[in-house]
């Protein structure tokens, strides 16, 4: 099967400072404009394409696979942010990381209260 995921529309109140927020903390590029869209590509070849709205924005969930070095990298520019972390999905064990299958993780907010999230394993994969 060759089903892959190309990309996600993302919701936001400015289009340009969610980009820059997520490029800026995962060490990634803000795309060129497409029609609307202003795309953040990962490694893997998936964009998610902010798209600003006039209307209420519902909070989605985001996860990035990323290695032990990256999770270091990025976990130093979410705290040298300032921006408010979690071990945990609903934000309650603050300034904690977790250790999920033998992994490393984390939760923040973006600037329009999507909740992301970096982890070095795969939820399931063991450890």
């Amino acid at each position: 099967m060759t089903v892959e995921l190309n990309h996600t529309i993302v919701a936001a109140r400015d289009r340009r400072a969610a980009a820059e927020f997520l490029a800026g903390i995962l060490g990634l590029e803000v795309g060129p404009p497409y029609g609307p869209f202003l795309p953040v590509e990962t490694s893997n070849g998936v964009t998610l394409d902010y798209m600003d709205s006039d209307g209420p924005i519902a909070s989605q969930h985001y996860a990035f696979l990323v290695s032990e070095d990256e999770f270091d990298t990025i976990f130093g520019r979410i705290q040298q942010a300032g921006v408010e972390y979690y071990a945990d999905p609903g934000h309650h064990e603050v300034g904690k990381i977790n250790h999920h299958d033998g992994g490393r993780g984390c939760y923040f907010a973006d600037p329009n209260d999507h909740n992301l999230e970096i982890i070095t394993r795969p939820y399931g994969s063991g450890g």
